[in-house]
């Protein structure tokens, strides 16, 4: 019981020391509160104070601007009427321009036009290769005269008829001098060039061209050999007259000439049956040429036999007469039979081959034309396939179509005319055997006559 007593004591007494701390807490959060309540209204009333001021600054500078608004708005205003008035001046000052010109615009109309096309001939002009800075002067000109706020001066004018005395002064000058040459692999390479009026270029050998960008470059493509050899004495040359192919249309015709397929794409262009007609014609002149040479020696020594007595076996005539001096004892109708035996083994000899180039000749233009059957059936399927769009495509396949006819054409004429040689030769050497067999039985007739 004691005990118990005891603890309710102690408990009354630490609820007691809780209550007066938490009291003691309590008041001094509450003199806190006051205090920042009592600074807190005295930063706010810090801050109207600002703002007030600052409302009286803000409305002073509201003023200025709307004063500054007043005095801009009036200059504004007086700024426009200058721009009208302007106006109204410039265009009063026009129509005064335009009184006072009156002819001279139709004049600088007319000169506008002129220089206009004195620029464009100079530069594409060969001639401004070695006289830059022409087209600065000309391009002034052409400006001034197509605007009317700025007249030309004589001396702007001036340099047209100049520029056009230059033009053509050199178009009749060959000039020698060192240019930068852009080559077909893209490099610049320094060159010495000749220039021929305003006709072409020539250098190292080869023909150049004046591109559109005012480079000067080497032909993708050289022409044929009889031009491209007149260069190199031409440009060796310091005096004297010298031939040199020239193209007056400023590359035209060169191209065109460029544009020539060559010997070698004109024969594959005749494909597998021109080089067959080719080859036949090859082994066809080879032929006639190797029997032309042999009747010639033949016809040599059988034009030497006939003015020997003696038999010579080397030559067709002397076998023959060796095989009468075999048989003279014979009647005539045995010798006449032996001689023309001894003709017949003669012929086959004379005559060699000339079959097979008569045949080469005749069957050469027939596969000509079967190429070109050929080539225009695969040109018609081309169409077919692709339409008419591009007639230089039709224009290539009917070409290379025809090329095979001409083929068998260039073997067919020089084989005919060889056989037509090879064949009188031959019957040249058969005629003197036949007459001098002829001849030989006749004066054994005579004998026998004779004796009987």
């Amino acid at each position: 019981m004691k005990k118990i007593i005891t603890s309710a004591a102690l408990l009354a007494l630490g609820l007691t020391a809780t209550v007066s701390a938490q009291d003691a807490d309590m008041g001094s959060l509450l003199n806190k509160v006051r205090e920042g309540r009592v600074s807190e209204s005295a930063e706010h009333k810090a801050r109207e104070a600002e703002f007030l001021a600052r409302r009286d600054q803000q409305e002073q500078l509201l003023a200025q601007a709307r004063q500054r608004q007043q005095v801009l708005e009036r200059e504004s205003a007086r700024l426009e009427g200058v721009r009208r008035d302007n106006e109204e001046e410039i265009t009063r000052q026009l129509e005064i321009q335009r009184e006072r010109l009156g002819q001279l615009s139709e004049l600088f109309g007319v000169l506008q036009q002129a220089a206009g096309d004195a620029r464009s001939i100079i530069s594409s002009s060969h001639v401004s290769i070695d006289n830059e800075g022409r087209m600065a002067e000309i391009d002034t000109l052409v400006s001034k005269a197509a605007e009317s706020s700025e007249l030309p001066t004589l001396a702007e004018i001036r340099a047209w008829p100049a520029q056009m005395m230059i033009e053509m002064m050199g178009s009749g000058e060959v000039k020698k001098f060192t240019h930068n040459v852009r080559m077909n692999d893209g490099t610049l390479t320094p060159m010495e060039i000749v220039r021929v009026g305003d006709f072409g270029l020539v250098g190292d050998g080869k023909f150049l061209q004046l591109t559109s960008s005012g480079e000067v470059a080497e032909l993708q493509r050289q022409p044929s050999g009889r031009f491209t050899s007149t260069i190199a004495p031409f440009q060796a040359a310091s005096n004297g007259l010298l031939g040199l192919g020239i193209d007056p249309t400023r590359g035209q015709l060169l191209n065109l000439e460029i544009d020539k397929p060559t010997y070698k794409e004109r024969l594959d262009q005749g494909g597998p049956i021109g080089y067959f007609t080719l080859s036949l014609g090859v082994v066809g002149v080879l032929l006639a040429i190797f029997q032309w040479i042999y009747l010639f020696m033949v016809g040599q020594k059988v034009k030497k036999q006939v003015k020997s007595e003696v038999a010579d076996v080397n030559n067709p005539l002397g076998r023959v007469l060796a095989v009468y001096d075999q048989n003279r004892n014979v009647d005539v109708e045995t010798l006449e039979l032996k001689l023309d035996e001894a003709i017949l083994k003669e012929t086959p000899a004379l005559e060699r081959f000339l079959t097979i180039v008569k045949l080469i000749s005749a069957v050469a233009p027939l596969f000509g034309l079967l190429g070109t059957v050929v080539g225009m059936i695969e040109t018609f399927q081309a169409i077919t396939l692709f339409g008419t769009g591009d007639p230089s495509q039709m224009a290539g396949g009917i070409s290379a179509a025809l090329m095979t006819t001409v083929e068998g054409l260039l073997v067919a004429i020089p084989t005919l005319m060889l056989h037509s040689f090879v064949s009188g030769a031959s019957k040249g050497v058969v005629h003197v055997l036949e007459e001098q067999s002829a001849g030989i039985i006749a004066v054994h007739a005579e004998k026998e006559h004779a004796n009987a």
